[in-house]
């Protein structure tokens, strides 16, 4: 939210030095949320034809990626990675969604997020999947978050998936996708998945 897709061109370049394709999305948050959606799941499906693919997500693209799921029918990745995921609706969304500003700047998807009922109607992915939580944020009697382990935007415990592997990482939120431990795992697990000598999986972000 906020952030174009020239945030994740490190995480990109590390993917493709590993031998992954990658292609971006981008996405507005000033776009009603369906219709994003909608596109998400045609790029998909396009990249399918070319051979195996994984979804790269992160925070907000992470849930546009959990609602396309259900519509990729026979062409689903074979593997979802989710950086700082939104998995419940947080206290951020909730604390600033009375903000007139923060309604403004992120539109319909803002909304959502501090929607419980949306947010708790989210599928759960049925193929391989991992969550990166960030535990860098501020910690202790000051901070809004408590002792609480969080990335400055969500706690860990609001990524969680039940079912899901989450992995911690010391980083913050909004850059969360430059900590290396994050492409080195995604690439040791995106290479399980195809692994054909001479072959290069895809990598939507």
């Amino acid at each position: 939210m906020g952030r174009t897709p020239a945030s994740l061109l490190l995480l990109a370049a590390r993917l493709r030095r590993a031998g992954l394709d990658t292609h971006f999305f981008g996405y507005s948050t000033f776009s009603s949320f369906r219709p994003t959606v909608a596109r998400l799941v045609s790029r998909a499906r396009s990249l399918a034809s070319g051979g195996p693919y994984v979804l790269v997500g992160h925070s907000l693209g992470c849930v546009i990626i959990r609602a396309a799921l259900p519509d990729l029918g026979t062409h689903p990745p074979s593997a979802c990675f989710f950086l700082a995921p939104p998995s419940r609706a947080c206290r951020a969304a909730c604390y600033f969604r009375r903000r007139r500003v923060f309604r403004l700047l992120s539109g319909e998807p803002g909304r959502l997020l501090a929607n419980d009922v949306f947010m708790s109607s989210l599928p759960v992915p049925k193929v391989p999947t991992r969550i990166y939580a960030g535990t860098a944020g501020p910690r202790g009697r000051l901070s809004p978050f408590g002792n609480e382990p969080n990335d400055g935007i969500l706690t860990v415990k609001e990524t969680e998936i039940p079912g899901i592997p989450i992995v911690h990482v010391r980083a913050l939120h909004t850059f969360i996708m430059n900590a290396r431990i994050v492409a080195d795992d995604i690439v040791a697990h995106a290479l399980t998945l195809n692994p054909h000598p001479g072959t290069r999986g895809r990598s939507a972000v």
